[in-house]
């Protein structure tokens, strides 16, 4: 009988590789200096000005985005993650933070405490938008919150916080400010921009079209040319206002102009949250000269590129079930922050450089090694090390490019005599010194360093019972 053929093998097809998201971001360890130096201003800044951290859960019921944001707006339509939990219920990611820290403020009895109740937060927020650049669907912002007070100074010192936050980081901005006024006044000026824009409703977008009936105010924060040329000639909001919201608002820019504040009247600037009242404002970068100027030969800036922005909700908490209580916020991102520092080539220092880095050769002086590193880093020494590698050569050019002051290098005979090698990455000066005076030793060098002075005249090399330099 003939012999049966073996089925032949197929080819394994290679496995999909697995890539990131559309619309998200990595953030890798080299750029973790801009999102430190970020985090340790907004940490002292939030202190001068007496603001306390709270941080709420990414998922929350989707009913309270849907009545503090608004029902008719793109985050609620069009943007947020929202879907059922396993018990049914319908939750979504926080698309912002105000909201949440509305009810955490409701939910907590924050109402007895002193008034106003200053508090800030950092965190993950999401949208399903249009990925561009500095906009994500996983994005970070941080923001503050004042609520309990309805004085024009605390408007006025939230903006002065703003723009002196960017403004300590180098970052030339400009505050743009205006007033929505009250619900009153509000409607009045929808009613006139429905009028305006009636006869021109066939040159909107598509989504300026559905909001000339659901939400007319949006139209002036359309980002798409024809809508914004349009936007120019709409009808002006602060011809709008209330006796009481123009009292308000002209008190806020004295404030502003008492503590030379400089700021832009806008009157087309609305915000696009149904919960904003009365004061709104953003903070736009300064025209940046190191970018390609336009067809026009200028540099564009507009609220598209705008590093955060906010304004008074003081009728938010009533909105979500707690007592009428004003308040006001400010929340601004991270990424474009971050964008504008980049753009600008703005020094934010050299972030965390190890002094110190221990270079062993051998089996024997790994572990001791090992235990010199947590000995220095508990004694308060920034220290780095590469253990995995054997050779001296990979380790010190490591320790060259991590800038590191000094290296300690133990090796075989090092070992043997209880001593250890200190090099002046600087000078290239080696210097033995006994190992249980190692962690005096560093010190007084770090101290003064670049005093460094070899001994008899040589500079002793390291021996190994494994590789050479």
């Amino acid at each position: 009988m003939p012999k049966e053929e073996a089925p032949k093998k197929t080819a394994e097809r290679p496995k999909k590789q697995i890539q990131l998201l559309r619309g998200m971001k990595d953030v890798l360890p080299e750029e973790q200096q801009y999102w430190d130096f970020i985090q340790d201003r907004l940490a002292t800044i939030a202190q001068a000005y007496g603001f306390g951290l709270i941080k709420t859960p990414l998922i929350e019921e989707t009913g309270l985005f849907v009545r503090s944001v608004g029902k008719d707006t793109d985050i609620v339509e069009k943007e947020m993650y929202t879907f059922q939990d396993k018990g049914g219920e319908s939750v979504s990611l926080a698309p912002e933070g105000t909201a949440s820290v509305v009810r955490a403020y409701i939910e907590h009895g924050m109402l007895s405490r002193p008034q106003p109740v200053k508090l800030f937060y950092i965190g993950p927020f999401f949208r399903y938008d249009r990925p561009q650049a500095g906009r994500y669907r996983q994005f970070y912002q941080f923001g503050f919150e004042v609520i309990g007070e309805r004085h024009p100074v605390i408007d006025a010192q939230l903006m002065m916080l703003a723009y002196n936050f960017y403004a300590g980081a180098k970052l030339p901005v400009s505050l743009q400010v205006n007033s929505i006024g009250s619900p009153e006044s509000r409607a009045d000026y929808r009613k006139a921009l429905i009028e305006y824009y009636k006869s021109r409703k066939n040159s909107l977008c598509e989504d300026c079209r559905q909001r000339l009936q659901k939400n007319p105010m949006r139209l002036l924060d359309c980002k798409v040319p024809d809508c914004q040329v349009l936007a120019q000639d709409a009808p002006q909001i602060i011809d709008h206002l209330d006796e009481e919201s123009n009292k308000h608002f002209v008190q806020v820019l004295e404030h502003l102009d008492e503590v030379e504040i400089p700021y832009v009247l806008n009157s087309r600037l609305v915000r696009g949250l149904d919960y904003y009242t009365g004061t709104v404002f953003e903070i736009w970068p300064e025209p940046n000269a190191a970018i390609a100027p336009g067809t026009d030969g200028s540099v564009k800036q507009s609220a598209q590129s705008a590093l955060g922005g906010g304004g008074r909700y003081d009728t938010l908490v009533e909105t979500l079930g707690g007592q009428p209580t004003p308040a006001i916020g400010y929340a601004g991102g991270i990424e474009r922050c971050i964008i504008e520092l980049k753009d600008r080539a703005i020094s934010i220092g050299a972030g965390y450089r190890p002094e110190l880095f221990i270079a062993q050769l051998g089996a024997l002086a790994r572990k001791k090694a090992l235990k010199l590193f947590e000995d220095l880093r508990q004694a308060g020494f920034k220290v780095a090390e590469s253990f995995a590698k054997d050779g001296l050569k990979p380790q010190m050019e490591l320790a060259n490019k991590l800038g590191t002051k000094y290296a300690l290098i133990i090796g075989q005979k090092e070992m043997m005599d209880g001593t250890i090698l200190i090099r002046d990455m600087e000078s290239g000066i080696q210097e033995t010194v006994d190992f249980q005076k190692i962690t005096a030793e560093v010190r007084k060098r770090l101290e003064k360093y670049g005093v460094v002075e070899k001994r008899d005249g040589k500079i002793p090399t390291p021996s190994a019972d494994q590789a050479h330099p």
